[in-house]
């Protein structure tokens, strides 16, 4: 029972992930779960649900299917979506039920595919493990089949960049985004693609033409190695929190373009005592650079806090890993600050200073309004003054 949660909410799953990194690309995604099941994702993670179409349904799974099993209703109604809707490509992912059932996603994508003669891709989700895992997959398996062999040249002299792991999930206002594209052009750097906020399928089937690629969240990371095993483009995983921390992260992306070597920017960083410093609790790639930039442009002390569910591989070796509820309060007792999504803050001693620090993945949109934007000179000591 030591990883009950009983007060903490859990991160938005594997199948949120897969519909948000694949939600402007012009794709069928079929999440095979019960009716209603939809409501979850698009009421709580997707803040482009009501501006933005997008055809992500449920395969409304009942129990006599569970029971009887077979795949052929699946099979039917993604076929007749696909004659109906005309998507670019279909994607098949699963749930806890199918899961139990072991429904055998490669097998139906392929029947799909050989009768609807468009890419099917299937995906082996669970709704078990976090949005992490889910976008990451959807990314890497998109490239695979999409991404172009053919390289051209950047254009204009500047360097040619993709922007991996974009998703509301981790970068809920689309100003986020925008900030991060003006930041980098500032820099000398064309835009190839980002992946997937803001960029369309050619230009994401082109991301081989890239010189360097910036991870902004783990969900990117597996993409940016399968772009590296196919066209050897380095990578720097970092956000551009703070001036000076942007500076110089763009300054490591052009090192990078030029020597070809992969950077965790994120993560390097100067060790600090734990019980001196400010804990901000988030996905590794955002958590670890913001704590970089606290400590570079605003002087505080800072580390990272990444759950244990969040896939921590890019934390710096001071980093605290929070393995469940009660390692996340014990963590918080020995801090100086925290700075959380404010769902952490019951588990926070009150003599600890709490900094809200909203994150989509976690609270859905109980707080989106107020997300910040902290790319570049967005970041100020404010953050760390109100509680």
């Amino acid at each position: 029972m030591k990883n009950t949660a009983r007060i903490l909410s859990i991160y938005a799953s594997d199948t949120s992930g897969v519909c948000s990194m694949l939600y402007e690309l012009g794709g069928l995604v079929v999440v095979h779960d019960a009716s209603g099941c939809n409501s979850t994702y698009s009421t709580h993670d997707e803040p482009r649900w009501y501006g933005q179409d997008s055809m992500i349904y449920i395969s409304a799974l009942t129990e006599t299917d569970m029971i009887f099993g077979g795949d052929g209703k699946l099979i039917g109604d993604t076929l007749e979506a696909i004659r109906t809707l005309s998507p670019r490509f279909a994607v098949l992912c699963g749930s806890p039920m199918p899961m139990l059932t072991g429904t055998d996603f490669d097998a139906v994508a392929a029947e799909v595919e050989a009768k609807a003669g468009i890419p099917v891709l299937p995906l082996h989700t669970n709704g078990m493990r976090s949005y992490l895992s889910g976008a990451s997959e959807a990314l890497t398996a998109l490239l695979g089949r999409f991404c172009s062999p053919e390289t051209e040249a950047g254009r204009s002299g500047r360097i040619p960049v993709n922007i991996l792991g974009a998703t509301p999930l981790d970068f809920s206002r689309s100003e986020q985004i925008g900030s991060i594209r003006s930041i980098l052009t500032s820099a000398g750097f064309e835009i190839v693609s980002v992946m997937a906020m803001g960029s369309n399928l050619e230009e994401i089937a082109g991301a081989g033409r890239a010189r360097v690629n910036l991870v902004i969240s783990s969900s990117g990371l597996a993409a940016a190695e399968y772009l590296r095993r196919k066209f050897g483009t380095p990578w720097v995983a970092g956000v551009p929190y703070g001036e000076k921390t942007s500076q110089a992260l763009t300054r490591k992306l052009k090192e990078s373009a030029e020597s070809g070597e992969n950077f965790p920017f994120c993560s390097d960083r100067i060790e600090l005592d734990e019980g001196q410093s400010v804990l901000i609790v988030g996905e590794s790639v955002n958590a670890g650079s913001l704590a970089k930039a606290a400590r570079e442009d605003l002087g505080i002390p800072a580390r990272a806090g990444i759950p244990d569910a969040l896939q921590p591989v890019l934390a710096a070796p001071h980093d605290r890993i929070l393995t469940d509820e009660d390692d996340a309060a014990l963590a918080f007792a020995e801090s100086s600050g925290v700075a959380a999504d404010p769902l952490f803050a019951p588990v926070c001693p009150e003599s600890i200073p709490f900094y809200r620090l909203p994150h989509e993945a976690f609270s859905g949109r109980c707080f989106r309004e107020r997300i910040p934007n902290l790319m570049g000179g967005g970041l100020t000591r404010r953050l760390f003054e109100s509680c």
